[in-house]
């Protein structure tokens, strides 16, 4: 039996609409408008691609978007005055600063500066740390679509399973917090992992962001298992034609023994922005003390 096919596409723009609603709710009754500040360094053409997605959906949704483009050879001073600047704006609820930065930039120095409460991409320490302690926190957006989207299958992933493949602090470390929070049994493993096919096998849910393309083959999944592919891989065509993008999951072997897989592309990337307004949204709300929004 081929397994159920977690759609991307229609979980976001589900997702998308319901922010929408709660941002005109917001300005209606509170005359506040969420803001959105994306600042790019340089012109790597993946971040340029992402930035302007992110400042599409950003004005979809209703808020304001602020673009700030600086050129690769920007001081770090300079850089980090922006962020004060940004800090300061009310009408600024969110900041995200495009990663990766150039090199010869700061990038932990640059995080830090980002005031917490208007730090979207949550990887401020301040955020982690309220993340790991059951607090309320801006978290990460790629773990929390993954959470979204495990919970299209499952109501409940209390007492399941589950395994984090990869231990980034942009995917693997929140979203094992995020799994806590859900009351899920947490395995996190990575590369130096013992006999790592046996520990995905015993996995009621697999979350797959470790960045090597297709790593988990099919006989590694438990049959019956969700399994969450966080990877974006680009491999060289076999026909020597355009690169194809592929996942940390071998696809066609895992969704004939899974009993639900996301695809790639058309999974977990699709969520990253959704998740991006959902945070927007809720630091605005925060910073102004109104209630948390029903997304």
């Amino acid at each position: 039996m081929t397994a159920h096919i977690i759609d991307g596409k229609i979980i976001s723009a589900a997702l998308r609409a319901k922010v929408a609603d709660e941002v005109a709710r917001v300005v209606r009754d509170h005359g506040i408008t969420p803001g959105l500040a994306v600042v790019l360094v340089g012109s790597d053409p993946a971040s340029e691609v992402y930035v302007r997605s992110k400042h599409k959906q950003t004005q979809e949704a209703g808020m304001a978007s602020f673009e700030h483009r600086l050129p690769a050879d920007v001081p770090q001073d300079d850089l980090l005055a922006l962020i004060a600047k940004l800090n300061a704006d009310p009408a600024v609820h969110g900041i995200l600063v495009q990663l990766p930065l150039p090199k010869g930039l700061d990038s932990s120095a640059v995080i830090d500066a980002i005031d917490p409460a208007k730090d979207v991409d949550g990887l401020n320490p301040v955020n982690a740390g309220r993340l790991a302690s059951g607090l309320f926190a801006l978290t990460p957006c790629t773990p929390l679509g993954c959470i979204i989207m495990a919970k299209q299958v499952h109501a409940s992933l209390e007492g399941m399973n589950a395994i984090v493949i990869g231990r980034s602090n942009l995917v693997g470390k929140p979203l094992v917090q995020l799994l806590l929070n859900e009351n899920a049994t947490v395995t996190i493993a990575h590369s130096r992992s013992r006999d790592l096919p046996a520990l995905c096998r015993q996995a009621d849910l697999v979350f797959a962001a470790v960045g090597k393309p297709e790593m988990v083959k099919g006989d590694w999944i438990k049959p019956g298992a969700t399994v969450i592919d966080v990877g974006i891989n680009r491999t060289p065509s076999p026909d020597g034609g355009k690169d194809k993008l592929v996942g940390d999951v071998a696809f066609a072997e895992a969704k004939e023994i899974a009993g639900a897989i996301t695809p790639v592309p058309g999974g977990v990337g699709l969520m990253t922005v959704a998740c991006l307004l959902v945070n927007t949204l809720r630091a605005a709300s925060a910073i102004h003390g109104l209630p948390k929004p029903g997304v």
